[in-house]
């Protein structure tokens, strides 16, 4: 007797774990994640980069401060990791498809491809745009547990691979709403 209740009760757990471990790296709509942008090498970066997923792609609405007036790129990067002082641990841009750097509107970019974000004379910047190249989740497009980088120039969307945007000068890691974020991290 002993021997079913527990064979059932394992039968049961099976039926209702196993689908959150199958669909664990998948998107689901309305899953949200949020970077919070901290300063690196002695910027006064910081602000918030939001994750949401859509039916059709993911909004990202991005707002910072503390950036000198004109044009900063961002990106998502591989690593979930802001440890170095110069954001290096963050590593190269999140490109699981193996495409050229480019803007977010040209056919072929890097998964973590954003362009820039424009401050204003208080240094001020907000964004908001859908990407069809990322998912709020931890599967090949998922961006959860990576991280954001802003730059501290321009990137001119062309120059391969980073688009010459200048040193690193804020990092957040890509952190799910309501649950646990395991930090991708250099192998």
């Amino acid at each position: 007797m002993h021997r079913r209740i527990c064979t059932a009760l394992l039968l049961a757990l099976v039926v209702v774990i196993a689908p959150v471990v199958v669909h664990a790296g998948e998107a689901k709509p309305g899953a949200k994640a949020t970077a919070k942008v901290m300063p690196l090498g002695g910027s006064k970066v910081g602000g918030t980069i939001v994750f949401r997923q859509l039916d059709h792609g993911v909004e990202i609405t991005a707002d910072i401060t503390g950036l000198s007036p004109g044009s900063h790129g961002f990106h998502v990067h591989e690593f979930g990791d802001c440890s170095a002082p110069d954001g290096s641990s963050a590593g190269p841009h999140f490109n699981p498809g193996g495409a050229p750097h480019a803007g977010p509107d040209a056919k072929q970019a890097h998964a973590g491809d954003y362009g820039n974000l424009v401050a204003d004379a208080q240094g001020h910047a907000t964004l908001k745009l859908v990407s069809h190249r990322i998912a709020v989740g931890t599967g090949p497009e998922g961006v959860v547990g990576r991280s954001v980088i802003v730059h501290e120039k321009e990137d001119d969307l062309v120059t391969q691979p980073t688009g010459n945007a200048g040193g690193r000068i804020g990092c957040g890691l890509i952190e799910l709403e309501g649950g646990t974020t395991v930090p991708v991290r250099k192998p």
